[in-house]
């Protein structure tokens, strides 16, 4: 079926220019100012209906405010940082334009023109990430498309693409953001790498929101097989609790005993670099298709967004299907730990002892705090198995999280100075902020003074920083200072209780109220950045 086209997305520069020439482009001139409409405005939109064409949204880029002295953290040069609130006023632009048109067509594919504002990658994340929508499971009402094909659900009905016609990837390619820093590399940024990174960010929402009975450990692990299938230089191993078993997997087994639904543990191995052996990047993420609490059971108010639990491997696997379609030259290897935490008469309950899978005993005096349990087993069987040169685990871990930071900031809890420079700068490069929280063995004795080595939760105070030095203790290959040996891994935690979800910080044109699949884009561009340092 052919596409028609719904309407164009068109930039209006603080001096009333726009990129259409001609007669629609005086058109639009003429419409915009009888609007009273303010160029200097970022996000003033119109929706102007010039004659022999499609409908235009135009949207103010506005002019920009010059760079704050001072900031609550250390702030990126002057320019870097213009240049990124620059990219996001091109996301919140793109995507009001897309979402202003995108009821103006029937049912069926459409496509929507949409301007690079100020930076192509940018306009192309802001249009896909503002025209989603989760209408995946609707029979009625706007867009219903329950039994739909997938490339039709979720906004994905309306293509959009470059204003100047291009259509092919290799002509998406070309459409450069000039103010990359890595713009002579292989992998710059473009109106592709746009599209790359937000589709990827999509599907970790698609997953997030997805309920749990139709997203079990087991069809969460064949949507990953599918999505890796004809991807190059890819490997999907799914593994099942025989091979847990083998593995001394204890802790991961004590939360799945409690679900009628097997375990699954996803790995995928992904060799972009030249060296097909050197080390690789190792992402971890947490992946509870559904957290009752299991025996220590949550209160029943809101717990429907425990579907969202396993948001940290939604996260971790869109990140690398990202990274091998564009093909970056980096080795990844990815393992998410899949499993429900329930109640029942096989469930762990508290005060119940297991030893994890490098020796270290653990007693489990909170069963809803199990995220921590099967990163744990999962962490040391990357580090130790795969030796990566950096370790980062991604997490939907603590309500203290979501305390100390909200929706506006993912916590990063890592002990290397340049991991953490590296994470903000690519969080603050794509919007997708993080902050940094203490990763420090001052907190080891809130969590030791049990009858076992570890015990899982350390009580309300510093919540979340107890859940990150109970992690560290499962990373092989850190510093050891008593022993004289140096850290042959980097590590850092993610603490994305606060970021999974879009609540009242957050919410623009391009994340509307509900799961955010979090931090998707930063953790691409980290690597990005990573293959080429």
């Amino acid at each position: 079926m052919s596409s028609s086209l719904i309407g164009k997305v068109v930039a209006v520069e603080p001096s009333g220019k726009t990129a259409l020439a001609g007669e629609l482009g005086q058109q639009i001139a003429a419409q915009w100012k009888a609007s009273r409409a303010s160029a200097a405005k970022p996000g003033e939109l119109r929706v102007l209906y010039p004659q022999d064409s499609v409908p235009i949204a135009a949207v103010a880029l506005g002019e920009q405010k010059p760079a704050p002295a001072t900031a609550p953290d250390a702030m990126p040069a002057e320019d870097i940082y213009l240049r990124n609130e620059r990219r996001e006023q091109t996301r919140l632009d793109a995507a009001k334009g897309v979402r202003a048109l995108r009821d103006l067509g029937t049912d069926g594919e459409h496509t929507v023109d949409v301007d690079s504002f100020a930076s192509p990658h940018a306009a192309a994340e802001g249009a896909l990430l503002g025209l989603w929508s989760v209408n995946h499971f609707k029979t009625r009402g706007t867009s219903p498309s329950w039994s739909k094909p997938s490339h039709l659900q979720g906004g994905r009905h309306i293509t959009p693409v470059p204003l100047n016609g291009a259509t092919s990837d290799a002509e998406k390619k070309k459409l450069v953001d000039e103010a990359d820093e890595l713009k002579d590399t292989a992998s710059p940024l473009s109106w592709y790498t746009g599209e790359v990174y937000a589709r990827a960010q999509n599907w970790s929402r698609e997953l997030q929101e997805t309920a749990a009975n139709l997203l079990t450990p087991t069809s969460f692990a064949e949507r990953i097989v599918a999505a890796f299938k004809n991807v190059p230089n890819t490997q999907v191993i799914v593994r099942d609790a025989d091979w847990a078993r083998e593995q001394r997997m204890n802790l991961f087994l004590s939360v799945a005993q409690g679900s009628e639904q097997p375990l699954k543990f996803v790995e995928i191995h992904y060799h972009g670099a030249p060296d097909k052996d050197a080390a690789p990047l190792a992402l971890v993420g947490k992946g509870i298709t559904f957290d009752t609490g299991g025996i220590s059971i949550k209160p029943g108010a809101g717990m429907d967004l425990m579907r969202a639990d396993m948001g940290g491997a939604a996260a971790v696997v869109s990140t690398t299907l990202a990274i091998a379609q564009l093909g970056l030259p980096i080795n990844v290897s990815t393992f998410t730990p899949l499993t429900e935490n329930m109640p029942s008469g096989r469930a762990t309950k508290p005060g119940d002892i297991f030893e994890a899978r490098n020796g270290l005993t653990v007693q489990v005096d909170n069963t809803d705090a199990e995220g921590r349990l099967v990163l744990a087993d999962t962490i040391t069987y990357a580090s130790d198995t795969y030796k990566p040169h950096t370790l980062v685990d991604v997490a939907t871990l603590t309500g203290a999280c979501v305390i100390a930071l909200g929706d506006l900031y993912s916590g990063v809890f890592t002990e290397t100075e340049a991991l953490w420079q590296e994470l903000k700068t690519a969080g603050e490069a794509e919007h997708d902020l993080f902050w940094r929280l203490p990763l420090t063995d001052g907190y080891l004795p809130q969590i030791s003074k049990t009858n076992a080595d570890l015990v899982n939760t350390g009580g309300r105070p510093a919540g979340s920083a107890t859940a990150a030095i109970f992690l560290k203790q499962f990373v092989h290959g850190l510093e050891n200072r008593a022993k004289g040996e140096k850290a042959s891994v980097r590590y850092a935690h993610i603490d994305i209780a606060g970021s999974m979800e879009a609540s009242v910080n957050t919410l623009n044109d391009y994340q509307g109220k509900g799961l955010t699949g979090r931090p998707v884009r930063a953790l691409i561009e980290f690597a990005r950045r990573l293959a080429y340092a």
